[in-house]
């Protein structure tokens, strides 16, 4: 047969209830060992001032000891000189009942013994047990009810918070549980849930925002596909009108395509199903090639491109995921600088001994109010804008992945590698990387815009 596990609060009760009576038992039975000790003390010297009485009788008046049991109150004893009884009074040897307690003083020549009625001595300790035998089950029976209330009172916190986690659901995130004292354990424990429902709070609202934005952005273009093919079949076109309409209509395709591999990559990526394959890349290598793989962008915008990496500049990071960063970041560069303007791209050491890619641009730069989300999936500064350039809203979402998993082993950096900061107005983003761990910083001015 299963029995219920007891509750917490029963469980205190008996643990507290068990340790009291322990400690009870112990001092009743300590107290009584104490009080028989110093009785029986009290007795022995008792017995022995009247051997000593009973010796200085013996030396001094031998015929006078008869009359020691009525003037001295001394019961019984018995002198012995060699191996004759001198004196003994009546009822020696003592014995049955009431009890009594010896004394022996002898030397070569004599032998006095001495005994005590014991039955008052017993009669005490008796008392005494009766008392503290009858006080422990009180006691015990006071530490039951006096523990259940205890528990009780300090495990109302608990069921406070038990009751507010039940009304807890994904539509009511915004609830938080009760703290008491902040200082206790309770009030700790409440406070890291409250953290946790903080945070959950946060990822079901950006997992809210993410559904909302992806369905926009999927059905954009499947809307306008469906739009062209709604007047293409309304409509008798020539070849040369409906190679447009399917030229369109791939261009719909292909950007959707674009989101969803983007989508795609990005999703895989922050989950780990993509390893970053490591070893030493030429930073100013990968830099000069991401520059020659867009300067074609920027010459139809008139824009001045140039780079900065004279010295040789490594890291150890997968040279294809930080390509992609870099290319997304570059591109951002070029699509919000207006046309002749400048972007610069460095590549430098710096003192802390991480390596640093810089770009820096001319453009106008992003409102303080988009610096706490351009980092989010499908986040654009400026919507119209943004889909005019042909941007998916994944740009910078996927650069800040692309630099983030090529480091992670110092705790602190990869801290830091989270935080975003905010510089100089014309600083655009700053990917810092080292040999052994690659961290990001993020810090937003200049022409950095939401894809």
């Amino acid at each position: 047969m299963r029995f219920l596990a007891p509750s917490v609060r029963a469980r205190l009760t008996l643990w507290h209830a068990g340790v009291l009576a322990l400690v009870i038992c112990v001092f009743s039975a300590g107290v009584l060992l104490f009080v028989r000790a110093r009785l029986y003390s009290a007795l022995d010297r008792q017995i022995s001032d009247d051997l000593a009485t009973i010796e200085k009788v013996y030396h001094e008046e031998t015929g006078d000891l008869g009359e020691l049991a009525h003037r001295m109150g001394i019961t019984r004893f018995q002198v012995v000189e060699g191996g004759t009884v001198l004196y003994q009074t009546p009822g020696w040897p003592p014995g049955g009942a009431p009890p009594y307690r010896l004394g022996t003083l002898a030397d070569a020549s004599h032998r006095i013994t001495a005994a005590r009625d014991e039955t008052a001595l017993q009669q005490s300790l008796w008392t005494l047990g009766v008392i503290l035998a009858m006080g422990v089950p009180c006691a015990i029976g006071l530490a039951i009810g006096g523990g259940y209330f205890l528990a009780g009172r300090v495990l109302a916190p608990v069921g406070a918070m038990a009751n507010t986690a039940r009304k807890i659901s994904a539509e009511s995130l915004t609830e938080r549980l009760p703290v008491e004292n902040p200082r206790d354990e309770f009030g700790q424990l409440a406070s890291v849930f409250n953290g946790t429902l903080s945070r959950l709070e946060e990822a079901f609202e950006q997992l809210r925002r993410f559904t909302a934005d992806a369905s926009h952005e999927l059905r954009t273009p499947l809307t306008a596909i469906r739009s062209v093919g709604e007047v293409a079949l309304q409509r008798s076109l020539s070849a040369h009108g409906y190679r447009e309409v399917i030229g369109s209509m791939l261009e719909e395709v292909d950007r959707l395509t674009r989101l969803v591999e983007s989508l795609l990559t990005l999703t895989r990526g922050e989950s780990g199903r993509i390893r970053p394959a490591l070893e030493v890349v030429s930073l100013s290598e990968l830099a000069v090639s991401v520059v020659e793989h867009l300067k074609v962008l920027a010459e139809e915008k008139e824009q001045r491109v140039t780079i900065d990496a004279a010295a040789e500049v490594s890291a150890r990071c997968d040279p294809a995921i930080l390509r992609q960063g870099l290319i997304n970041v570059l591109d951002n560069a070029i699509k919000y600088t207006p046309s002749n303007g400048a972007i610069r791209v460095g590549v430098r050491e710096m003192p802390s001994g991480e390596a640093a890619i810089e770009i820096r641009d001319t453009g106008p730069g992003i409102s303080a109010v988009h610096h706490g989300r351009i980092f989010e999936r499908f986040y654009r500064v400026d919507d119209g804008r943004s889909r005019e350039a042909g941007g998916t809203g994944l740009g910078l979402a996927t650069a800040r992945w692309a630099v983030g998993v090529n480091g992670g082993a110092s705790r602190s950096r990869a801290r830091r590698a989270r935080e975003v900061s905010f510089g100089s107005c014309c600083l655009s983003s700053v990917l810092d990387l080292s040999p052994e761990v690659t961290s990001l910083k993020f810090r937003v001015g200049g022409a950095l815009g939401a894809e």
